[in-house]
């Protein structure tokens, strides 16, 4: 266990360190028929409200000719003809100088409000043991360890001088497990109200896959976030695993998946909406991109989940990345990643997505230990995946050329292999991550082309005692207001990593009392990792979330999870905050 601070402590709390042209009339002449007007080019604005129509037009009015011969002497004639002319004269100095149309304007794409939604975050079910070898891709599952234990914690929070939106812990089907804030309807806070409240779980029983909802309130989106904790004693899955109860989308990607003898790998996709999912699997390994029958069109009806035993798609994969894509209802995806090397569990952890593919993947949260003692493990039979790494996929035909930081608390330090490496196009590459001294560590990878990765952290140095491991998913850049749940038990860790520049983090426990403490703040230099070891209570109630905020340089964060004289350890990315009232773009056009 590494307890590491930089800088002050801070009071109950252990602060680190840290248009199109104008249409103009021609003249009419005697030999050419006059010219029609053209419509003009419409302009509108399509919002979600209704499109806004044009309202101007635009064109010259045309004389009309009956056809018969004119029977006028020729002085007449030429007399009308000069008229004509000058008539003419007149008709095009006054478009001349006529105003442009109004489409020739410069205009603003406008923003049109989204109207909120309520949240429905999917939070995994208990880790369970595969029985047997199995056959194909559908599981079955062996008894719970008897010292298996899994909970759910969350916080929901209202905005300052608001009430509470209405929040549950509920089953898949819908059943109500847990309510946290009852619906507050019309009812209004009393007067001069300020403070913000709070709801929450800490720590509740489950034993399936539970769903976090949380109502819209003001037309504002509900800051609301879970964690699910598993951890066990005894049995092959000895260990610890958590992971963020997560937003269904539609496209997932999943670093971190091991398929080789005593690695079990499986997939689990929710539907938690009304409408049925059809997913599509891609499966990126060592050697390139995998086509797997079986692996498209998976159905996942309403209110189900569905597991799927990525051995039976894609055996023998030592590093193995799963792309999911669903049609009709979004999912949420998880990984239950376990191994056992002979008769020594070797560890269990919850595979999360991470962020879609691009060129900077950012993961923190990694706790090195003693790199003479990982790499000597590393060397026995069986246990190469039982040391540090980064695992970079590669999803499009190009070749990417990766740079790899790593910073940890006195500043990026350098890896034994080097920081560069050449991934190749469709394949899932491993950069070992052992030799790097003990401590906590933000790793940031930046390609020439879109990647994806994940990091791996394990804890255990000896062959013949159960180890543990915790995958890194890659994680978005802090914002404002991130709810950032803590389980109970073990130590735990709040891990911020600042990438170039200096960083300022705002954070502020939440209780299990619904009591939203007095915010502290910490200053962290950058290319430096930082962690706040959070305390067990404050005031005698116990500390159930942070609210987090950053302002300054790109900082990134994650919850370290650890049993003091285990070997457990579990990473959890810090989730998106909420956003409030959300506004779109809105195209010109027709």
């Amino acid at each position: 266990m590494h307890k590491e601070e930089n800088g002050a402590a801070a009071e109950n709390a252990g602060v680190p360190e840290a248009a199109a042209a104008p249409a103009r009339a021609a003249a009419p002449t005697k030999s050419r028929a006059p010219k029609k007007s053209r419509a003009p080019k419409k302009s509108g604005r399509s919002a979600k409200s209704g499109a806004a129509k044009s309202r101007s037009a635009n064109g010259a009015t045309a004389l009309k000719r009956d056809g018969r011969p004119a029977r006028r002497s020729a002085a007449v004639g030429l007399l009308s003809a000069v008229a004509l002319l000058a008539a003419g004269g007149g008709m095009v100095a006054a478009a001349s100088f006529a105003p442009e149309p109004s489409g020739r304007q410069q205009l603003e794409v406008p923003l049109a409000s989204v109207p909120a939604g309520a949240s429905q975050d999917v939070c995994p079910g208990p880790a369970k043991l595969l029985e047997g070898t199995p056959v194909g891709t559908d599981p079955q599952f062996s008894p719970e360890s008897a010292t298996a234990r899994s909970t759910v914690s969350a916080a929901v929070v209202g905005a300052a001088g608001a009430l509470l939106p209405g929040s549950r812990l509920s089953a898949l089907g819908g059943s109500e497990l847990e309510l946290i804030a009852k619906d507050p309807g019309s009812a209004k806070p009393p007067a001069g109200a300020s403070a913000q409240l709070a709801g929450v779980i800490a720590g509740t029983p489950v034993k399936d896959v539970t769903v976090l909802g949380a109502d819209a309130q003001g037309n504002r989106q509900p800051a609301a976030a879970g964690v699910m904790a598993y951890s066990a004693t005894d049995g092959d899955l000895q260990g610890s695993a958590a992971a963020a109860c997560q937003e269904p989308l539609n496209d997932l990607w999943l670093t971190g998946a091991n398929t080789a003898v005593g690695r079990s790998s499986v997939l689990h996709l929710t539907n938690a909406s009304t409408t049925p999912a059809t997913v599509n699997l891609e499966l990126f390994g060592k050697d390139g991109q995998i086509k797997a029958p079986g692996s498209r069109g998976l159905l996942v009806a309403p209110g189900t989940t569905r597991s799927i035993v990525l051995a039976g798609l894609a055996p023998g994969q030592e590093r193995l990345t799963v792309h999911a894509r669903s049609t009709g209802g979004p999912v949420s995806a998880f990984i239950q990643q376990s191994v056992l090397r002979g008769l020594t569990p070797g560890g269990v952890d919850y595979i999360a997505p991470g962020t879609a593919p691009s060129a900077l993947q950012v993961m923190t949260g990694l706790d090195i230990q003693d790199p003479a003692g990982s790499e000597d493990l590393s060397k026995e039979s069986g246990f190469s995946d039982a040391a540090p790494a980064l695992h970079i996929t590669v999803p499009g035909p190009v070749d990417a050329v990766v740079e790899v930081n790593v910073f940890g608390r006195g500043g990026q330090k350098a890896l034994p292999a080097g920081g560069v490496v050449t991934a190749k196009a469709g394949t899932v590459t491993e950069l070992p991550l052992t030799g790097l001294p003990a401590g906590q560590y933000t790793v940031s990878a930046s390609s020439d082309v879109t990647i994806v990765a994940a990091a791996r952290a394990t804890r255990g140095l000896k062959a013949s005692q159960p180890t543990d491991f915790a995958w890194a998913p890659s994680t978005g850049r802090l914002g404002s207001q991130h709810v950032v749940p803590v389980p109970p038990g073990g130590e735990r860790f709040l891990v911020i990593g600042a990438l170039g520049e200096r960083a300022t983090i705002s954070y502020t426990p939440v209780t299990a009392d619904g009591k939203v403490r007095t915010a502290a703040t910490a200053d962290i230099a950058g290319g430096t990792t930082s962690s706040l070891q959070v305390p067990e209570q404050i005031d005698k109630s116990p500390v159930v979330a942070y609210l987090v905020s950053a302002a300054g340089g790109a900082a990134y964060g994650a919850v370290l999870l650890e049993k003091d004289g285990r070997n457990d350890v579990a990473t959890v990315a810090v989730t998106p905050g909420a956003e409030g009232q959300e506004k779109v773009p809105v195209t010109l056009g027709y």
